[in-house]
């Protein structure tokens, strides 16, 4: 990897033989990893020596990931968290998203897929241990706020208001409203959001995209207030105001 720094991962899994396998298929992609059998083991770590991302099993005895996941949250912390679960129903994986964590890989996964979005997050939150140049546009934009479709956001803050009410966002939603308040009143088709937000394309069965809007939708409609966020059916989002 072409980073001088390799960044860190925080892995929990109980299970022995995927630990060890993961361990070592992401030590020669080129990360230095932590490995850990636990939840109890994983918050220690983190709050002892705070990685670049986390990867966490759900399923572990004890505290699981979904509840370390719910406790890092809870204390403000943003790192990116990529979920590895054996659970396949739609419901599970959205219970993972509630949790804070901002991807998932099912269960068995190839280890090229835990990669390519290990990379999408990093991309998102730290373009240089991703090994790419971050967007100009972005770094030019870091200090200044933007406005549309009544939605007014301070990207240096973080921060998100609609008719004066601040919205409380996780970094993934901020990010997806972020996309569409830049481009208010264009059609964002669903593979430009994917690419844009994640980096990664999840396939036409993916549900992320429609659990993350779902949940921009009910932030950003106060009883009373017209929606902002439309669906355009086949193709993809758009915010506007009617």
């Amino acid at each position: 990897m072409p980073h001088t720094t390799p960044p860190t991962v925080l892995l929990a899994e109980d299970d022995r033989a995927i630990r060890h396998a993961l361990e070592r298929a992401l030590t020669l992609e080129g990360y230095a990893v932590t490995a850990v059998a636990d939840g109890v083991e994983a918050l220690a770590q983190a709050h002892r020596t705070p990685p670049d991302v986390l990867l966490l099993d759900v399923m572990m005895p004890g505290i699981d990931g979904l509840q370390v996941c719910r406790v890092l949250r809870a204390e403000g912390d943003r790192t990116p968290i990529l979920m590895l679960t054996a659970l396949v129903e739609t419901a599970d994986r959205i219970a993972g998203l509630d949790a804070g964590a901002d991807d998932y890989v099912v269960k068995p996964f190839d280890v090229e897929e835990v990669f390519a979005r290990l990379r999408a997050l990093l991309r998102r939150t730290s373009p240089a241990l991703a090994g790419e140049p971050g967007p100009a546009r972005d770094a030019q934009l870091s200090d200044r706020q933007i406005e549309g479709a009544g939605i007014r956001m301070d990207l240096q803050a973080r921060r998100a208001w609609r008719a004066g009410r601040e919205l409380e966002l996780t970094r993934t939603e901020f990010e997806l409203l972020e996309l569409l308040v830049r481009n208010a009143g264009i059609v964002l088709d669903h593979a430009t959001i994917y690419d844009r937000i994640w980096g990664y394309d999840f396939g036409p069965g993916s549900k992320n995209l429609a659990v993350y809007v779902g949940y921009l939708r009910r932030k950003l409609d106060a009883p009373g207030a017209p929606q902002l966020i439309h669906t355009v059916r086949g193709v993809g989002y758009v915010l506007r105001e009617e």
